[in-house]
């Protein structure tokens, strides 16, 4: 165990969820004895072996954070609802729920204050996103995470506390919705993958994450892997590894009628999933980020830095 893995108190959010579980296992890998807050006493079954604590919270309620974030100097925020639906959908997790626990945290005394945002604050450009690139936002989902950065970055600004925010690109791995519905046996795109999109696999958004952590680095930057590929090439590979899956090449348009009537529907499902109007424009955006932002400033590399080898790690894992 290093002195700073003894020292930090960290508090990891939605620790049962896709990257909260593998940051979660990292950091107890790495020594650390996080504390993790999970929702619902039945979300710990796949993290309850961890060295960590388990503690109960919901974003939703901001007396239930008082308890969770006491004593704890940094905080890993990764809880919400992570799904493309409309502005009033998200807001209870996304914006008030990230406010309450960064007013919760203010008031424990916290150090550090870490959080998971995405590319789609970006509007889709030709050119390589940069730390200069504006955040101009056509989902709500992208608009709610720029509001959030904004109110949680003057909180942290206000209480002197170092603010991280990454933006995350398609973070793929073993437990995420796109990779279920393969072993499902049929996954549909809607649209023609032409688009250049960035990637990066879940254990290296996890260690940058923790690394930005703990090295106390400050400032909004997006993150991705060594080599932006199309959804046309990220198909191709997959198609290697999962001969057994179908993937359905459906028109922007036919996709996006169909999820719009799927919405009045997806209000009563308690988990988010693909199959929203939301979803579809994301996987037709071009959003590639320069591949030397962030891991040279954090002394890291990717540790599959394309496609064409986390895909492959992915399918053995499986």
């Amino acid at each position: 165990m290093t002195d700073l893995a003894n020292n930090m108190k960290l508090l990891v959010t939605g620790a049962s969820g896709f990257i909260g579980h593998e940051v979660s296992h990292q950091l107890s890998l790495g020594g650390y004895r996080p504390r993790l807050m999970i929702r619902d006493p039945g979300d710990d079954c796949d993290i309850c072996h961890l060295n960590a604590d388990i503690m109960l919270g919901d974003l939703r309620k901001p007396d239930s954070l008082r308890d969770v974030v006491k004593g704890v100097d940094t905080i890993i925020h990764l809880g919400a609802r992570a799904t493309f639906e409309a502005y009033d959908r998200l807001k209870p997790t996304i914006l008030d729920g990230s406010i309450a626990l960064m007013q919760a945290g203010i008031e424990a005394g916290i150090r550090r204050f870490v959080y998971s945002s995405s590319l789609l604050v970006y509007r889709g450009t030709e050119e390589l996103i940069n730390a200069d690139t504006p955040a101009k936002p056509v989902l709500d989902y992208g608009r709610i995470k720029v509001d959030t950065e904004k109110a949680l970055a003057n909180m942290a600004a206000s209480a002197g506390i170092v603010f991280t925010a990454l933006r995350l690109p398609h973070v793929y791995g073993i437990r995420d919705l796109y990779f279920g519905a393969l072993q499902a046996g049929l996954l549909i795109l809607p649209g023609l993958g032409r688009n250049i999109y960035t990637h990066l696999h879940v254990r290296d958004a996890a260690a940058a994450i923790v690394a930005c952590a703990a090295q106390d680095y400050p400032g909004i930057l997006p993150l991705g892997d060594r080599r932006p590929a199309t959804w046309s090439a990220f198909l191709g590979v997959v198609k290697q590894h999962f001969p057994q899956a179908r993937v359905l090449v459906m028109p922007q348009w036919l996709a996006l009628l169909a999820t719009a009537l799927l919405t009045p529907f997806r209000r009563t499902r308690p988990n988010p999933g693909l199959e929203t109007p939301g979803a579809v424009r994301t996987y037709n955006l071009n959003l590639a980020v320069d591949p030397e932002l962030l891991w040279p400033d954090l002394g890291l590399s990717p540790h599959f830095p394309t496609i064409y080898e986390g895909i492959p790690a992915v399918a053995r894992s499986l």
